[in-house]
């Protein structure tokens, strides 16, 4: 038995899913494919076949759907039979259902079935159970990847968080600083402006030639000196002149005039 492909079909004709096991150019096998419908007759029978100069259709209806079959004519037909019966148990077994809906949906893991079923064009010895342990097949390096890659996810997760907990936390406290900072920098504005604002007023020096004497001082000196009373009448005369005796008393006081001795 050399298998050249296998497919499901609709009844109308439409390719679901196909699979290739021998070297064949994509015109050549589309070809075969459209050629099918036109081969095939309107009857429903259980099993069948279609032969071509070349070729030989195996094909079974399944409600609306089509297994076919391509092989050559050399091929053994109670074989392939019985290797259609095969195939159309995948369907339900790994599509979980036979329509044209389930199978597009589960397209992949139907070839992956049929090719633990047949390999490079040739049945193997393998039943449902034997197809089931293949394609359900653990692998101890499989499980440890998954596990290693599940670990770094969750670490990954873990530093994620740390992060996100560090970065709130720096905002915070950069918050924080800022409104401190804000105050600082108020209270250093309005002391500048008072040391400014006493710099621009004029300084004031004491006289030169003169000491300078505290306020103190003055009142000190005020609160010594003795007090006269005011005669009434006393006031400044007009035209009322200085008598010689108090004119020479006064430079005599001043030093001016030394008397003479009598």
């Amino acid at each position: 038995m050399v298998c050249f492909s296998v497919a499901v079909l609709s009844k109308s004709g439409k390719v679901l899913v196909s699979r290739q096991f021998v070297d064949m150019s994509r015109i050549r096998i589309e070809g075969l494919y459209a050629a099918f419908p036109k081969l095939i007759g309107t009857g429903n029978k259980q099993h069948t076949f279609v032969e071509t100069d070349k070729v030989r259709y195996v094909y079974q209806p399944v409600e609306s759907l089509y297994f076919l079959m391509i092989t050559n004519k050399q091929s053994n037909i109670i074989e392939d039979l019985e290797t259609l019966r095969l195939l159309t148990k995948l369907a339900p077994e790994y599509c979980h259902g036979i329509d044209e809906e389930s199978i597009v949906k589960h397209q992949f893991e139907l070839i992956f079935a049929l090719d633990e079923v047949i390999s490079l064009g040739y049945k193997e010895n393998v039943n449902m159970v034997h197809i089931r342990a293949f394609t359900e097949m653990e692998s101890h390096e499989e499980k440890l990847a998954n596990m290693i890659k599940a670990s770094k996810i969750n670490e990954a997760k873990e530093e994620m968080k740390r992060k996100v907990t560090q970065i709130d936390k720096q905002k915070a406290e950069q918050r924080k600083g800022g409104d401190g900072g804000m105050a600082m920098a108020s209270m250093e504005g309005f002391g500048r402006m008072l040391s400014d604002s006493t710099s621009s007023l004029p300084m004031v020096s004491p006289m030169a030639g003169t000491d300078y004497r505290p306020p103190e001082d003055y009142a000190k000196s005020m609160a010594s000196l003795p007090t006269k009373s005011l005669k009434a009448g006393g006031g400044m005369q007009l035209g009322k002149k200085n008598t010689k005796v108090d004119l020479m008393a006064a430079m005599a006081s001043e030093g001016a005039i030394v008397p003479s001795p009598v």
